[in-house]
């Protein structure tokens, strides 16, 4: 599994935002340079996070992008979702095959005469297990977790030194 180089973006662009001054807004050519990626393939980036209500557009000749909110509410797994989509990450395509039949496993609340039988593929459960691991742990991290952790820890360059 590999997320796109939208979501490393979009990350780079809302931290950088929430580390600006307050209420100053940052264009997008400024933002373009500062992650090193193309003022089109950002601002792209930036109108889903906009139409989802992540960042705020600021009109004007002085205009650019806002956080449209706190910088400790905007989840990994929000802004991830709004680029990649809500989508599982894993769907079993084996279903019929004889191999499937021999990993499933009859829930048992459906053990009725009256109804038919449905089998959970065990596979299935175990990846779907981690999505949900991995989704509640994506969910903990925010933008402003990575800034405090970034204000201990200090700057590569500094770390150098």
């Amino acid at each position: 599994m590999q997320f796109s180089k939208s979501v490393d973006y979009a990350l780079h662009a809302l931290i950088h935002l929430a580390h600006s001054e307050r209420d100053q807004n940052i264009g997008i050519k400024e933002l373009s340079a500062t992650l090193g990626v193309s003022e089109s393939y950002l601002s792209k980036i930036m109108s889903k996070l906009r139409q989802d209500g992540i960042v705020r557009a600021v009109p004007g000749v002085n205009g650019g992008y806002e956080l449209a909110k706190q910088a400790e509410q905007i989840t990994f797994l929000e802004v991830i979702q709004v680029i990649e989509g809500r989508q599982q990450l894993f769907e079993c395509s084996n279903m019929n095959s004889r191999q499937h039949r021999l990993l499933t496993e009859e829930k048992a609340a459906e053990k009725q005469e009256d109804r038919p039988r449905e089998c959970v593929c065990l596979v299935k459960q175990v990846m779907d297990g981690a999505e949900r691991q991995l989704n509640r742990y994506l969910e903990e991290q925010t933008i402003q977790s990575v800034l405090e952790a970034a204000s201990k820890r200090g700057s590569c360059d500094e770390n150098k030194k």
